[in-house]
């Protein structure tokens, strides 16, 4: 399987514009520039895409690992934050902070915690990134039982 994804930029890094784009159409031309990755304007940047990446393929991996393990997820919501610092002198993805809240009938938080672990470790994008630290961070809607 591939997919594919273009970029065109036009102009110096802290005047110029550019703009992404997917075949999907989920990414059509939109907008990125030094002052959407750097500071923090309205846009998009490289980081928050990696991180959207991040965050569905981990969601994915953990909902197929817990159906193997017999337990239907009813919901999973995840987040991953990127950190972008410097390393000798060049920008680098030094963290992702993976959160992930779980609600999964049937299941306790440790048996959840183990699943995210290995859904970090197993997660195509996880392992792509290996140069940064990828944290982790599990919360879990447990069922209340009634008496």
């Amino acid at each position: 399987m591939e997919r594919t994804a273009r970029a065109q930029w036009k102009g110096t890094i802290k005047e110029g514009k550019g703009s992404i784009t997917a075949p999907s159409g989920v990414l059509s031309n939109s907008p990125f520039s030094y002052a959407t990755r750097f500071e923090n304007n309205p846009g998009t940047n490289p980081e928050e895409l990696i991180g959207a990446a991040h965050a569905g393929c981990f969601g994915m991996m953990t909902s197929l690992l817990l159906s193997k393990a017999g337990h239907k997820p009813e919901q999973l919501d995840t987040e991953a934050k990127v950190t972008l610092n410097e390393v000798d002198g060049l920008p680098t993805i030094t963290d992702i902070h993976l959160k992930i809240k779980g609600k999964v009938p049937g299941m306790s938080k440790a048996e959840f915690t183990k699943i995210a672990e290995e859904a970090k470790a197993k997660c195509p994008v996880s392992r792509l990134v290996t140069g940064a630290k990828t944290h982790l961070e599990v919360a879990f809607a447990e069922e209340k039982v009634h008496a």
